[in-house]
């Protein structure tokens, strides 16, 4: 671990829990368990890549949620797969000595830059400075020398809520600003918070393969968004069959049913969220009675609000089909209404057509 880093914290986990993450990281990444010696080596090279880690417009909630992660603690496995030289939640310098340490990696060493916040552009970016200068000026002096962007949480990859309406201090996101980043490759991480297993796999894929995953038309890793919630939702059952919470606390909602009529935007939006689970303990926000807010998506402060109603404009494929995100997302908002009442509507066709009363289905 890098020197700059807070030497209170456990600088190793122990090998259980190493090759637990790296089993997860493998599973998040589709990779057969043929590859996992692979991804085990790659992180136990000892050839750990620098990374900058800048914060901007933020609540920080994207590092808190990778340094509490646990079962297993991707944190420490992060902070043993790279050299964190910069990082200003948990670093122990401060002040001339933390820029000192920034200055010194980007000058001298090849590094990938983490971004974590948006980026005010709004009165020559006067709502967000660190050591007297702007993020604009940071990001423009750092990212042209990165070998690779990883914009994470969705304050930094769209702007997250410092970008809703009226977006008062002109907030955007890393890859709206090509004249800082230039050409230096940028890879996506959204979400409100993120899964730490996509910034670990991502980075260990990487390490892996010399190269970044593949990615979607938003530069989203593909392993991590490219299915939509919906289609991998354990839910997804009831939403077939027409069988749906009419409203929180009702005996439907107890039962289990289907939330989209009570919000859930898992059909609008791509993420693994039902499959890489946070802390795995088994439990997501659906699971538990909470409909997907849809933060993995740009601008969805705006576009999923409000979050416990239901969107009118959505059009759903059909049962069973799998979407895949670069062909089915720029649809989904702002598509027909009747895509969904139609989907929803096959479900209830089939219960009128076995001749099964509501009543007696509920009861069962």
């Amino acid at each position: 671990m890098a020197d700059t880093v807070n030497t209170t914290m456990n600088p190793k986990l122990n090998r259980r829990g190493f090759l637990k993450g790296c089993t997860m990281v493998a599973a998040a990444l589709g990779l057969s368990d043929a590859m996992i010696p692979k991804l085990v080596e790659a992180a136990s090279s000892g050839q750990r890549p620098r990374v900058i880690w800048l914060h901007f417009q933020e609540c920080t909630g994207c590092t808190e949620s990778l340094l509490r992660a646990s079962h297993p603690d991707l944190a420490r496995l992060i902070l043993d797969v790279i050299s964190l030289d910069y990082h200003e939640t948990v670093m122990a310098a401060a002040g001339y000595q933390a820029e000192a340490n920034l200055h010194d990696t980007v000058d001298n060493h090849p590094f990938i830059l983490i971004v974590e916040g948006a980026i005010p552009v709004k009165d020559n970016g006067i709502y967000c400075k660190i050591g007297g200068r702007t993020a604009l000026e940071i990001l423009g002096e750092v990212a042209p020398k990165a070998t690779a962007i990883i914009a994470i949480g969705t304050c930094a990859t769209s702007g997250g809520i410092q970008a809703a309406s009226p977006n008062p201090t002109g907030a955007v996101g890393v890859e709206d600003l090509p004249e800082l980043t230039g050409n230096v490759p940028i890879v996506n991480i959204p979400g409100c918070p993120p899964n730490p297993v996509n910034l670990l796999g991502t980075i260990l894929y990487y390490l892996t393969f010399k190269r970044l995953p593949a990615l979607d038309s938003q530069k989203r890793p593909l392993f991590a968004y490219g299915r939509r919630i919906h289609d991998q939702c354990e839910r997804r059952g009831h939403f077939d069959e027409g069988r749906f919470a009419e409203k929180f606390g009702d005996k439907f909602h107890q039962m289990g049913y289907c939330l989209y009529k009570v919000g859930c935007k898992g059909p609008e939006t791509f993420a693994n969220c039902p499959t890489a689970r946070f802390n795995d303990v088994g439990v997501w926000p659906v699971s538990i009675g909470h409909g997907c807010i849809g933060c993995t998506e740009k601008n969805f402060w705006d576009t999923m609000t409000p979050f416990y109603e239901r969107l009118p404009n959505v059009k759903i494929p059909g049962t069973g089909i799998v979407a895949d995100a670069d062909k089915i997302g720029k649809v989904l908002v702002g598509a027909t209404a009747v895509g969904v009442a139609a989907h929803a509507a096959i479900g209830i066709g089939k219960r009128l057509i076995k001749g099964k009363p509501k009543e007696k289905e509920d009861k069962e």
